[in-house]
């Protein structure tokens, strides 16, 4: 792997990350496209750690204030949600992880989760804003969508910010549960990750590695305040577009 394919690397990483496009989509039509397979676990790993420390990062005032008022009955409330809204990526990921896997291989899958994804985006324009607060129910049925979006092509931030937002959450409440729900969603991953590489199957240089990491934080904190911003401006339904007209390009190509 190059300089130059460890920086292309973390940048798409730090895009559709966050952004509702669906990163896993991505990578499946990238690799089918460029013929290539996927560039490592190591990598995967690496990329997944600098979009992992892109949400600490902007997050940290809501994630200091969780750690100072954790006596709090209203934090000890949010932190249950969380657990919560947690659970169902866990238990369904771990106990069909070779069906989720398979899936990877499947383009026209890809095509239609594309197309899926972007109905749902576009549907939030119609919703009436609304500010309720966050609960049990609403923070389990958030998790739940969580859990279907671990299917290529199905984008996690669409499906969670979509569904809070349906739930009446604001958009600022929908987005902050959403990728506070992805820390411990992207850690597990990279985990597994680990667990499932080779001892001594590491042969991607340290120069590469650090550039794929700090591209994926750069671009991944970039494109998250970007998210935050178009949802706070009601323009978060955009990516439906682009969502649609990926998943029609890619049926017509198969």
């Amino acid at each position: 792997m190059t300089l130059f394919d460890a920086i292309i690397l973390g940048i798409i990483q730090g895009l559709t990350e966050f952004l509702p496009i669906s990163s896993s989509g991505h990578l499946v039509l990238g690799q089918a496209l460029l013929g290539v397979d996927s560039p490592g676990n190591v990598v995967e790993v690496v990329t997944h750690l600098g979009t992992l420390l892109s949400v600490i990062w902007v997050f940290w005032k809501d994630l200091s204030s969780i750690l100072i008022s954790f006596q709090n009955q209203d934090t000890q409330k949010y932190i249950l949600f969380l657990i919560m809204g947690t659970l169902p990526a866990v238990i369904i990921g771990l106990a069909a992880r070779d069906m989720i896997t398979d899936l990877f291989d499947s383009i026209p899958m890809v095509a239609g989760s594309l197309i899926f994804t972007g109905i749902i985006l576009l549907l939030t324009q119609k919703l009436n804003r609304k500010n309720k607060q966050l609960n049990l129910k609403t923070g389990l049925i958030i998790g739940l969508t969580q859990a279907f979006a671990m299917i290529p092509g199905i984008s996690r931030s669409g499906m969670t910010i979509s569904t809070g937002l349906a739930l009446g959450l604001s958009g600022k409440d929908a987005a902050k549960f959403s990728f506070l729900l992805a820390i411990p969603v992207i850690a597990g991953a990279g985990l597994l990750t680990v667990l499932d590489t080779q001892p001594g199957s590491i042969s991607i240089p340290m120069l590469q590695l650090l550039l794929a990491f700090f591209s994926a934080f750069i671009v991944g904190t970039i494109s998250l305040k970007w998210l935050l911003g178009l949802l706070e401006r009601g323009k978060f339904h955009r990516f439906g577009y682009y969502c649609i007209m990926v998943g029609l390009i890619t049926y017509s190509a198969i």
